[in-house]
């Protein structure tokens, strides 16, 4: 089963990207910053397929959970889907320069984050 871990500190929007995701057939984890999904990441014996994050949390930002991703070399090739209200031209570059996969603002349109949710799954199992 696939499995997707949702990083936010937003409970109304990880509830509402875990309905979106579930309804897919897709197993959730959740974490709430970026030192918690960290920790979920290292203590998981089978690592998520997808992490969908956001930018601005406490503790440990979207930024630094993608760069340790992507630096960690048991989880780097886990695609990161970064998911932020920050929606500047640099932002969107900065997120990708760290290692994001792809990159979605808030407010989303659901079928397009499916979309790119499924894209990325694929791009990892091929």
């Amino acid at each position: 089963m696939t499995t997707v871990l949702i990083v936010d500190d937003s409970q109304t929007l990880r509830q509402m990207l875990s309905d979106l995701l579930q309804e897919q057939g897709i197993k959730v984890i959740e974490a709430t910053n970026g030192v918690e999904a960290k920790e979920k990441i290292q203590s998981s014996s089978s690592y998520p397929d997808l992490v969908i994050t956001d930018l601005i949390m406490p503790q440990m930002n979207g930024y630094e959970l993608c760069r340790w991703i992507k630096n960690e070399p048991k989880a780097q090739n886990i695609p990161v889907l970064v998911c932020t209200t920050k929606s500047e031209d640099f932002d969107r570059y900065w997120g990708m320069r760290q290692g994001a996969d792809a990159y979605i603002t808030k407010p989303f349109h659901p079928p397009e984050l499916l979309q790119t949710v499924k894209q990325l799954l694929r791009s990892q199992a091929s």
